[in-house]
């Protein structure tokens, strides 16, 4: 069929109602948002967001109502979408965006691509990745792995992307959202090690929209974490990382065909695994129990 590209929506999307389909890949992908209100009657109020790309640019993709939980688990990061039948409205100006791992990619802002049941019922195709030709010019998926040695060096609110073994996960714990709010959210403390300091990440991992990864972390699994926040606890400069709305996480298990596995700093944490003794390292791991953070001072 005739096809269009996301440059070319964002020129002429004003000047049409109906749009040819469009062939995009997934760059990114935010955890599902539920905006149910006791007296709002709607069926199924749940709502995600996506990056996706072809070789004019990334565009934000809104997944809405029914079509979640039909779609939502499907849709991950590198899968290739056929869109037809879909609309186009002016951006939600206070939604999150994600740090591309590409900075030379165009980025349209000022409008997303909506998904929705009806007006019009949008027909979505997957596209099995060994049929994906080359021609097609539809991006790689790119990240911004580091190293636990460069973490130190790097800004408040850095965006990037972390592979390590685990030697330590605390018991999943909650926050309030709002004060005074019944709603909260659920976390847990983990350390991930991957050879190249003494220290170790120290990771703030909320809940996703994974709860069979979430539930299921322990130590020695290989943990890749995606669109990871930089934070910096001053006085004491204790530098941790903390999961953003477009974080993915991963354990082993789930590692085969992910877009990450051609990664060289991924390549070369399984190099550095291989060179260690499992023995030795499961001594040093820890399960469980409060954890405090930060610490407190040692003259407390």
């Amino acid at each position: 069929s005739k096809l269009t590209n996301l440059g070319h929506l964002e020129m002429t999307w004003r000047s049409r109602v109906h749009f040819h389909p469009l062939l995009v890949r997934i760059l990114h992908k935010s955890r599902l948002r539920y905006y149910g209100k006791p007296e709002k009657k709607m069926d199924m109020p749940y709502q995600a967001y996506f990056e996706v790309a072809d070789g004019s640019g990334m565009m934000s993709m809104v997944l809405w109502n029914s079509l979640c939980p039909e779609w939502y688990h499907s849709m991950k990061v590198g899968t290739v979408l056929l869109l037809a039948k879909y609309a186009i409205k002016s951006s939600y100006p206070f939604k999150t965006h994600p740090t591309p791992g590409d900075s030379q990619m165009k980025r349209f802002a000022t409008i997303e691509i909506c998904l929705n049941v009806r007006d019009p019922p949008t027909e979505i195709s997957i596209i099995p990745e060994e049929m994906v030709k080359p021609e097609w010019g539809l991006p790689e998926v790119k990240y911004r792995f580091i190293t636990r040695s460069e973490l130190d060096d790097l800004p408040h609110n850095h965006s990037c992307d972390v592979i390590g073994l685990v030697t330590f996960v605390g018991r999943a714990e909650r926050a309030r959202k709002r004060e005074h709010s019944e709603d909260f959210w659920l976390y847990r403390w983990a350390h991930a090690i991957d050879g190249t300091s003494d220290q170790p990440f120290i990771l703030e991992l909320f809940a996703t929209s994974q709860p069979d990864v979430f539930e299921h972390i322990h130590p020695m699994t290989y943990l890749v974490c995606t669109q990871m926040r930089v934070m910096t606890e001053n006085p004491s400069r204790t530098v941790y990382l903390t999961t953003s709305n477009e974080s993915q996480i991963f354990i082993t298990g789930w590692h085969k065909g992910q877009p990450y596995t051609k990664d060289a700093k991924v390549k070369n944490f399984i190099q550095w695994t291989k060179s260690q003794s499992e023995a030795d390292q499961i001594k040093k791991t820890v399960i469980g129990g409060y954890y405090p953070f930060p610490r407190p001072p040692d003259s407390f």
